[in-house]
């Protein structure tokens, strides 16, 4: 079973930004349950249709299926929420790859640094960019954003 691993923190500065190319992201939830998140995004000119399993710690079971951008779009039709958009970042560091999402609309003033890991246990070295961690904070989740966005906090 494909699982993803991650860790999350806020963002505490502008400094990535100088090696940072972004890709638009815009994404819905067809599903928000605690077993089941399913999502559809379109990010650039590829679309995807994602399955994520209840967390345990910062692991979950993740499925990602590309499909036509035309059906993502239908499918973003039939989001139960408000879509997310944001602006995603590859930074590498320390031979990692770091995503960074600028959020917009109702999220907009929220900067979040990733990082995927092989295994919960790895060790990484924290960018000078990167402020406090929020991996088991779910207001950080895309899921939750999309109902209670950052504006309202």
């Amino acid at each position: 079973m494909p699982v993803e691993i991650e860790r999350k923190f806020l963002v505490k500065n502008d400094t990535w930004r100088s090696e940072a190319v972004g890709i638009d992201y815009c994404q819905g939830y067809l599903s928000r349950k605690p077993e089941a998140v399913v999502r559809v995004r379109i990010e650039g000119k590829n679309s995807f249709l994602t399955i994520k399993g209840r967390s345990q710690g910062i692991s979950r079971p993740e499925f990602e299926y590309q499909i036509p951008i035309k059906e993502a779009l239908e499918l973003q039709q039939l989001c139960t929420t408000p879509l997310v958009k944001k602006t995603r970042y590859h930074i590498p560091y320390d031979g990692m790859i770091w995503e960074v999402d600028e959020f917009q609309g109702e999220n907009e003033g929220l900067i979040i640094a990733e990082i995927e890991l092989d295994h919960p246990e790895a060790l990484i070295t924290l960018p000078p960019w990167v402020g406090v961690e929020v991996s088991h904070d779910r207001r950080y989740c895309n899921s939750h954003l999309a109902t209670h966005p950052f504006k309202s906090w």
